[in-house]
């Protein structure tokens, strides 16, 4: 019973700060401290600003070949890839509503790894934990956009973007060109000037704790009371299924400690803001896609906690 406590209490350090954000972010919102400009601007500075300088500076101060992470990389994509197939699949049989087979996908296979994601990871394995996380975000942002794209587009019957317009979408990501950016200063082992490591450390150091206020007062909560079994399809895909099979899989290959503890808290993240904007765009039911956000979003923090107690107390993260 000791071992179990002591388990439950090391989830609930990788979590608890996660809830206490975003409680904080609802709080504030309610209070009228925080308004919706502020979280509309706020979240832009986030994804064009903050977030690229913490992830340039996680890469840049690390020394990638020591690292060892391409398997774990290409082992994301294939089970990222697998899983968006299998809902692909069963979606057509759950949701009569075929236009809204696409927001469902998205919302089960897309997760908050930039925000969410990285903040588990850095709770549980610190700066280490936080430059593979960093790396992981890179690759899987790339795959979940054509994936979304894809999958949108075919429930909506559209044309949908051409080749070269998803290519440039991706390639003027913020995230992206920051790690790409920062690759050959790690590799390479060039030093920043202390003043810009210093400045840019300003700015990385507020990412997380805006981006969950944020995310906190973004939310809706007026869409968990809505009875939507669709929105219930994609939260249990998003929060159950998913990372039961990427988590299942990693530790079947031979991931172990910190290398399946990204694999786990990664997939388990809830479902991904940016979600909401591209069923938006492409015309899809971006109301659907909110309700999906805030039922993963704090259901989330229930189910990593979990999850974390039983691979710890399993010994799988150590």
């Amino acid at each position: 019973m000791d071992e179990f406590l002591t388990q439950l209490d090391y989830s609930f350090s990788v979590t608890g700060p996660i809830f206490i954000m975003l409680g904080l972010g609802v709080l504030l919102r309610r209070q009228g401290l925080i308004e919706e400009k502020f979280v509309e601007s706020g979240s832009r500075l986030v994804f064009t600003v903050t977030l690229p300088a913490l992830l340039f500076l996680s890469v840049v101060g690390s020394d990638l070949q020591q690292i060892g992470n391409a398997g774990l990389l290409g082992f994301a994509i294939v089970a990222n890839i697998l899983v968006y197939l299998l809902f692909e699949l069963l979606a057509p049989w759950l949701i009569k509503d075929k236009r809204e087979v696409g927001v469902v996908v998205q919302g089960a296979f897309r997760a908050n790894t930039g925000i969410i994601g990285l903040a588990y990871v850095s709770n549980a394995f610190g700066d280490t934990g936080l430059v593979v996380g960093s790396l992981y975000v890179a690759v899987i942002t790339v795959l979940y956009n054509i994936l979304a794209v894809i999958t949108l587009t075919r429930a909506n019957g559209q044309q949908g973007l051409s080749l070269s317009g998803l290519c440039r979408s991706i390639l003027k990501n913020p995230l992206i060109i920051s790690i790409c950016a920062a690759l050959p200063f790690s590799l390479l082992q060039i030093e920043l000037p202390t003043v810009l490591v210093q400045s840019g450390r300003y700015f990385a150091d507020m990412t997380l704790p805006l981006a969950l206020l944020c995310t906190g007062a973004s939310l809706d909560l007026n869409q968990l009371r809505q009875d939507s079994a669709h929105a219930n399809y994609a939260t249990c895909g998003r929060l159950i299924i998913a990372p039961v099979l990427i988590t299942l899989a990693g530790g079947l290959i031979g991931f172990r400690g910190m290398e399946l503890g990204i694999l786990f808290l990664m997939s388990a993240a809830p479902t991904a803001a940016a979600s909401y904007v591209m069923a938006r765009s492409m015309g899809a039911n971006a109301r659907l896609a909110a309700n999906v956000i805030a039922l993963t979003t704090l259901g989330s923090l229930l189910t990593c906690s979990l999850g974390i107690t039983a691979l710890s107390s399993a010994g799988l993260l150590h």
